[in-house]
């Protein structure tokens, strides 16, 4: 029996119990699905729920009274071999092993749709991560992003969204002007200016964009005596060389977008002045000292912003503005955007722009905001990159750790909280080692499947649920249950990290299921041994051994990060 198939039992309860006159409630009162959750003590059953509490004054009775009235009519169910009833009204559930263990079936003949659901079914949500500035190599915080935002995604997908992933080209502003200034210094040999980009990488980009140019039968930009045409030929080619390579990196850290948004295009297309005439004609913009500026203080906004600057210059706010109206006229219900630590301020003004246009702020937009990753190595802090200069990129970090170790460790952490991560640690193989210990649990599954075809032990020829009937056995398939509810919850709470924490969990019971003993001592054994015959027990525990193996496969999936046969 599934936690489904349970909340299933309890609704009919309740329906039988309305239907029949015993119990006083409206029928539109009577939830499709009840929530059931695992209780925190394994000897409280294998299932609670608080509906009696919900419930009980609308039907106009006290709590304990409807959970009784429950728990009589859940007796009779098949599967269900014991319903407790504690405190003020809660219902404690325990199933027979045999309805427990069908759960091991279920899962392997579901495969990777196993934890899938539809709670966000429905929506399309643009979801816009990294964006770094096309000026550098991805940073420390951008890679974080990286990890976290397309987790999100697949997390989004699992739970039945339609996901657009976005990245925001940032190709228009003062800093694309002291990145093209930073390549000429350097194409000329020059001391790079006081605000520009240092590292190896401003002389590997402007070598390369000199080398281009030549090939081309161009001259060399450093030889053209007018700075600003030397200065433009450099950012044209430059500008795209670098997001070569941020596209390059980030498909080899298994992240790629579906839309590559350029900031350019929103001063060109016109965009800028259709979201201002569209908030004008919705009364929210005002000209003052020769500016226009949209009140923002109507919707919560420490002061109104100034949209169009007295120059006749769009305003910096005014490319947000029209990039949001744009996602929401490509047809987005939702859009999510994910910002680093230095952009708090950023919030407050974007709601008010959200609500402005007559959206719903922390609704159909909201940002999510992440905080700063420290790396040590060696018990010291790692400080700079060679190739960047100052920070620390993704290459750096994969080269470090590799693209799992590096994906893993950086999404099983809420996004707002400030991590350290130990590179020794992630590079070894040691339990320590979260996504070691992940990984090494999904090989152990695969090494038993392996032995199991070399001993005969085929799983089509029979399950036995009933025969999972240990207690670590009862803890695995309790996991095992819980798997669609956490993906669900990782989804709706914008919070992939769950994931990663209830897949060491799993890990955690596998391991303990793996070694278990029985009253004698002796330990209960997947496989039997080579002179030993296979029965059904031997079967039976392949199924569960399975299951878990789907399971941890189809989670680090939602991580990115892959299921290794072998370790």
């Amino acid at each position: 029996m599934t936690p489904d198939e349970l909340s299933g039992a309890l609704s009919a309860a309740l329906a039988s119990a309305v239907a029949d006159g015993t119990l006083a409630l409206d029928p539109a009162a009577v939830p499709a699905s009840v929530h059931v959750e695992r209780p925190r003590q394994r000897e409280h059953g294998d299932w609670a729920t608080n509906v009696a509490l919900q419930l009980a004054k609308k039907a106009g009775t006290n709590p304990r009274a409807l959970a009784e009235l429950l728990a009589a009519r859940l007796a009779a169910v098949a599967g269900i071999k014991q319903v407790d009833i504690a405190g003020p009204g809660f219902l404690n559930i325990t199933l027979d092993a045999a309805a427990a263990g069908e759960l091991a079936r279920s899962i392997v003949e579901a495969g990777e749709a196993y934890g899938h659901n539809q709670a966000e079914a429905g929506k399309h949500i643009n979801l816009e991560f990294v964006s770094a500035n096309p000026t550098g190599p991805i940073h420390i915080g951008g890679v974080r992003w990286a990890a976290v935002g397309d987790s999100l995604a697949r997390v989004l997908e699992a739970s039945g969204a339609q996901v657009t992933r976005e990245y925001y080209f940032n190709d228009h502003g003062t800093q694309i002007d002291r990145f093209a200034r930073s390549l000429l210094a350097a194409a000329r040999g020059e001391a790079a200016p006081e605000d520009g980009y240092g590292g190896a990488y401003i002389q590997e980009i402007a070598d390369a964009v000199t080398a281009a140019a030549v090939a081309d039968g161009e001259p060399a930009p450093a030889t053209l005596t007018d700075d600003a045409a030397a200065q433009e030929a450099l950012r044209a080619r430059g500008v795209e060389m670098m997001f070569g390579e941020i596209k390059k990196s980030l498909h080899e850290f298994g992240v790629d977008f579906d839309v590559y948004f350029h900031e350019d295009s929103l001063h060109e297309s016109g965009a800028v002045a259709h979201a201002v005439e569209r908030l004008r004609k919705e009364g929210h913009v005002f000209e003052a000292d020769g500016a226009t500026w949209l009140r923002t203080t109507d919707f919560g906004d420490d002061k109104d912003r100034v949209v169009i600057k007295s120059d006749g210059d769009a305003a910096y706010i005014a490319g947000d503005i029209a990039y949001y109206l744009d996602k929401r006229e490509r047809g987005a219900d939702e859009v999510i955007i994910m910002l680093g630590a230095d952009h708090h301020g950023y919030i407050g003004r974007m709601m008010a722009v959200c609500a402005a246009f007559g959206d719903e702020p922390h609704k159909n937009l909201q940002i999510l905001i992440g905080q700063l990753v420290n790396l040590v190595k060696d018990g010291q802090p790692v400080r700079m990159s060679k190739r960047a200069g100052n920070v620390i990129t993704i290459d750096d970090l994969v080269d470090a750790v590799g693209v799992d170790a590096a994906r893993y460790s950086l999404a099983r952490f809420a996004a707002d909280s400030t991590i350290d991560l130990d590179l020794d640690l992630l590079a070894s193989q040691k339990n320590e080692n979260p996504v070691y210990y992940v990984q090494y649990a999904h090989s152990r599954t695969a090494a038993v499947d392996r032995n199991a075809a070399d001993r005969g032990v085929v799983r089509a020829d029979g399950f036995a649920p009933a025969l999972l009937d240990h207690p670590s056995e009862a803890v695995v398939l309790g996991r095992l249950a819980e798997f669609p509810r956490i993906v669900a919850e990782a989804a709706a709470l914008r919070e992939p990290h769950r994931v990663a924490r209830y897949l060491e969990a799993l890990a955690g019971d596998y391991h303990s299921w793996y070694q278990a003993k029985d009253e004698s001592g002796a330990q209960r054994r997947v496989l039997p041994y080579p002179d030993e015959a296979v029965t059904d027990t031997h079967r039976t525990r392949l199924w569960l051994n399975d299951a878990v193996r789907q399971v941890l496969a189809n989670g680090l999936g939602l991580l990115g990060v892959s299921a290794p046969e072998r370790m």
